[in-house]
């Protein structure tokens, strides 16, 4: 499992990741008002999300949630952050999130008048709760590992309101937000995700059964004014692909997150049925272990990203729902250097440093689970072999994949969510990442890093930014291939689905609505 995010998990055990063009459909206002046609926000009915799991063991914890728990966590869990259209955390139950000059302290400040679901004001007290409840190493949240430096012991209640956060062993760190919105759910002091699962998400639960459905009803004290607009969420678990298709198809559901490019043919030609199609930065890669031979020689290294056809890869391994990408991950964050383009194909002099490199005729092993990175797998291995490179593509079980031998292969398949450059590079291959699968440790990037961890000014991060992703191009352990799109498909009876340059067009439960009540 990746920390920052099992990009299976959060996905829905999807085929792809990928928020930018509209196929079809429309979207709200944000202000609710009267109803003139279909094309404003009507109250009513039951919203019907599809969602692949049929996990037994999935559950409703904030914290910890496990299989399509994370979907369900967006309809009953508000957080301080939300992630914005372009992937970028905005306040939402914060009135004010600021760092002090050098991001060794944050002053936290819930907004005035939240409820929870049972009616309890949210206060000051709440938030330390669910800090320390996300950090408990009792509770054992992979997720805590992204708050490994908040100092969970000092917290301080300034006011009703207002929490002073900081961080152990004197850190400075600044991508709290975006390490924090995914999981960070605010939840009361007397939560039990089983006895009393109570949050202040747009929806309060009403009936759970695992592996198979779960049903909310909409909560009228929602921070956001006015939302949401349906009397009730519900949100079903399917085994297939197929199954789902065919239930959306009927019209027993009325969305499906994350759909697997080869069903978009079918999609586009059902009059009945809108296709989102999102252009995001999540990405993927081959990630090569630098405490190995042979990616312990930057020329093989160099090799490698130079063999790799990406126009090829996108083409065929994403069936053209993407984009090449330039080895970086991040390219949505502001302080993303898009001055590093993409390498360009160039087998001869790939085939030249290896063999400068002694490694002529080399054979390294390829692992990876299915989806994406299986497709990609197969595809780079046909390049690979154009220039007398073989790759023994070896496909595991995802429990395998994500299992403790994960950080050890050679050569693996990988990728994430396109979140922002500091909270990727926590997950990824920064000092102290908490999986680092290529092993980087590049003494220059750290120090350029952890500076950049303590720099509050945008323009003075970026250029420090810049710096540490020219040495992640020149020098780092992964060959990120592509950035790929995202496929939601809406029945035309739903309003409000647009595409984002994030993950969450259909998730985005408050903003949407059905065309018809009936």
């Amino acid at each position: 499992m990746t920390l920052l995010l099992s990009r299976r998990d959060f996905l829905g055990y999807s085929a792809t990741v990928g928020g930018g063009l509209l196929l079809a459909g429309c979207g709200p206002s944000d202000t609710p008002g009267a109803v003139a046609g279909n094309d404003q926000p009507r109250y009513g009915g039951r919203l019907r999300l599809g969602i692949l799991d049929g996990n037994q063991s999935g559950n409703l914890d904030a914290h910890k949630p496990i299989g399509s728990g994370i979907v369900r966590g967006f309809a009953l869990y508000s957080k301080l952050w939300e992630w914005d259209e372009q992937m970028q955390p905005r306040l939402a139950l914060a009135e004010f999130a600021e760092p002090n000059a050098d991001a060794s302290a944050w002053t936290l400040r819930l907004r005035p008048g939240l409820e929870f679901h049972n009616g309890k004001t949210i206060d000051a007290d709440d938030l330390i709760f669910s800090i320390r409840r996300l950090t408990d190493p009792q509770l054992a949240s992979p997720y805590a590992a992204l708050l490994h430096w908040v100092d969970r012991d000092n917290l301080v209640k300034l006011d009703n309101r207002t929490v002073r956060l900081g961080f152990r062993d004197g850190r400075s760190y600044m991508p709290l937000a975006e390490t924090w919105v995914n999981f960070g759910g605010i939840v009361p002091v007397d939560y039990h995700p089983v006895t009393n699962p109570v949050g202040a998400g747009p929806y309060k639960l009403k009936s759970f059964t695992p592996g198979q459905r779960s049903l909310f009803t909409r909560f009228d004290n929602y921070y956001k004014d006015g939302k949401p607009y349906a009397d009730e969420l519900e949100i079903i678990d399917f085994k297939d692909q197929v199954s789902r298709l065919a239930a959306l198809r009927a019209g027993q559901i009325d969305m499906a997150n994350v759909m697997p490019t080869e069903q978009l043919p079918i999609l586009q030609k059902d009059p009945r049925l809108q296709v989102i199609k999102s252009v995001t930065g999540n990405w993927l890669s081959f990630d090569m272990n630098l405490d190995k031979p042979p990616f312990n020689d930057l020329r093989v290294r160099e090799a490698f990203r130079l063999m790799a056809d990406r126009e090829e890869l996108v083409r065929r391994a994403l069936n053209g729902q993407g984009r090449v990408a330039n080895d970086l991950y991040a390219p949505s964050d502001p302080t993303f250097n898009h001055d590093l383009g993409p390498r360009a194909h160039d087998p001869q002099r790939a085939a030249q440093l290896l063999k400068d490199a002694g490694q002529e005729n080399l054979e390294v092993e390829l692992i990876t689970t299915p989806g994406p990175g299986l497709s990609s797998a197969l595809v780079l291995a046909e390049q690979a072999k154009r220039i007398g490179v073989t790759l023994k593509v070896k496909q595991v079980d995802l429990a395998t994949f994500q299992g403790p031998l994960k950080n050890d292969w050679t050569l693996s398949t990988g990728g994430s969510i396109g979140a922002p450059f500091l909270a990727s590079a926590i997950h990824t291959d920064a000092p102290f990442a908490v999986s680092n699968k290529t092993h980087f440790n590049d003494p220059q990037f750290s120090e350029l890093f952890l500076a950049a961890m303590a720099q509050p000014d945008l323009e003075k991060r970026k250029a420090l930014v810049h710096q540490v992703q020219q040495i992640q191009y020149e020098r780092g352990g992964m060959l990120i291939w592509g950035y790929a799109d995202l496929l939601d498909s809406v029945s035309t009876r739903v309003g409000g689905a647009q595409s984002e340059e994030s993950l969450f067009s259909t998730w985005r439960f408050e903003k949407l609505w059905l065309k018809d009540t009936a």
